[in-house]
């Protein structure tokens, strides 16, 4: 079973609230040099039509087209599109339900879903089912999802039981967590295939935990503003040295197993 969380209920209403704060041009900048970014455009087909289902304000969508790719976004908060279409007018967005996409069979090339399927109470089946009807065979899914990392695996009973203390003050399902092998088997049940597996945001817990850790962090993580985004994003320039050596710690093997907030997925439909 994957991890629950409690707090509010991730629905239409929390995510315009969300989004209502954020500036979609900044975060197409934090995209644009996004470790993620470098994930997500080494693993896309060359070529073919892209979904990024769960857009959100659109930042990826308006950031990969700028770059070359046959992107459109799809998500069901229409305040979140209105404003990506604000800022980038030409941007090809629609409202749709994620479970039933006003999208052909097989007509994808390639599927991108990051942070979404885990807000979804009785699971990813349904989103991921129809991802993999509107693929093509040989289309490729990415999919990240929060991770139930080695960190967390060591705190389960208290995360448990301070899911259900929230859960009894009144508190309402808002994600969950998932293993590798619990997101392989979810993949392999609509028919993927899983390529790989990419650990990433591993400092999200010890932003939060440690502000001076945070400080020497500056600007330095993966965020890019999405639904479990945490932080901008490195710019492009030289680093201090303590900068540079603790981002390498984090950004270890290990580290990532140890942990990275959120998973991303590379599969493949057959």
């Amino acid at each position: 079973m994957p991890l629950a969380y409690y707090s509010r209920a991730a629905t239409q209403e929390f995510w315009s609230e969300h989004w209502a704060d954020e500036d979609v041009d900044h975060l197409v900048r934090i995209a644009s040099v996004s470790p993620l970014t470098t994930l997500i455009e080494g693993a896309l087909p060359s070529a073919g039509r892209i979904l990024e289902a769960g857009c959100g304000l659109g930042q990826y969508v308006i950031l990969l087209r700028e770059r070359g790719r046959r992107v459109t976004g799809a998500d069901w908060s229409l305040d979140a599109l209105r404003r990506c279409r604000g800022a980038a007018p030409s941007t090809p967005v629609a409202v749709m339900d994620l479970a039933r996409l006003a999208v052909k069979t097989g007509a994808l090339s390639a599927y991108v879903s990051l942070g979404v399927v885990e807000h979804d109470a009785a699971g990813p089946g349904a989103i991921v089912a129809e991802a993999a009807r509107v693929l093509a065979p040989g289309g490729t899914l990415l999919l990240s999802v929060p991770y139930w990392n080695g960190t967390r695996r060591l705190l389960t009973p208290h995360l448990i039981r301070a899911g259900c203390q929230i859960r009894a003050a009144g508190g309402e399902f808002y994600q969950f967590a998932f293993t590798r092998r619990e997101v392989q088997a979810f993949l392999e049940a609509q028919g993927l295939r899983v390529i790989s597996f990419h650990p990433y945001d591993p400092a999200r817990m010890w932003r939060k935990r440690f502000t001076g850790l945070a400080a020497s962090l500056g600007p330095g993580g993966e965020s890019t503003g999405g639904r479990n985004g945490a932080g901008p994003a490195a710019p492009a320039r030289r680093e201090p040295l303590a900068r540079a050596v603790l981002k390498r710690l984090l950004y270890s093997p290990v580290s990532l197993r140890l942990f990275g907030h959120m998973i991303l997925a590379v599969a493949t439909k057959p």
